[in-house]
């Protein structure tokens, strides 16, 4: 049985807002893989916990399970990727990493190699001038490691083959193709 309190690292891949002052977050956590949790009072703007839970942030956090969606109880920044922040095109570029693997993974599903290859490109998107490469080196790896592509064999249209397996287009490729071509 798993404990109804746990603490965890996380990426925050998304947040939406729910009802008058809460935020439903989604996070793909280094133990549980992805989760999506209720943030309490985050969009008041008394708020402690409101600017440690920006898309993209790497967070330590604690979190109480509940019946429908957990709750997140603290949460605290451990890299906030700054230098990716500043640039339209690595910004769009990090929404875009967000969105396929909020697309391609599962709720609960576990996958530590996941948590690190994200960690990884965001590291490597704070200061690359090869954007592009950048990205379909992501999709390629995240097939693999995902086990949609055997390894070691080369991957020639990666986009397409996202495509086909998340069966639904990304919304952020307009934009993040577009600006790092």
């Amino acid at each position: 049985m798993k404990p109804r309190a746990y603490t965890s690292e996380g990426i925050v891949i998304a947040r939406r807002n729910f009802g008058e002052a809460d935020r439903i977050l989604v996070l793909y956590t280094k133990n549980f893989g992805k989760v999506s949790l209720i943030a309490k009072g985050i969009r008041r703007p008394k708020s402690k916990k409101r600017g440690h839970v920006e898309v993209f942030n790497k967070i330590k956090f604690q979190a109480a399970r509940g019946r429908g969606l957990g709750m997140i109880t603290e949460a605290e920044v451990i890299e906030d990727f700054a230098e990716i922040r500043k640039s339209l095109r690595r910004i769009s570029l990090a929404y875009y990493l967000m969105e396929v693997v909020g697309r391609i993974t599962h709720d609960g599903e576990e996958k530590a190699e996941v948590y690190d290859l994200l960690l990884e490109t965001l590291s490597k998107l704070k200061s690359t001038k090869m954007l592009k490469k950048l990205r379909l080196d992501f999709i390629t790896s995240l097939l693999i490691t995902l086990g949609y592509w055997p390894d070691g064999k080369p991957l020639p249209a990666p986009d397409e083959k996202l495509d086909e397996v998340i069966e639904r287009a990304i919304y952020s490729k307009r934009v993040g193709k577009r600006m790092i071509q």
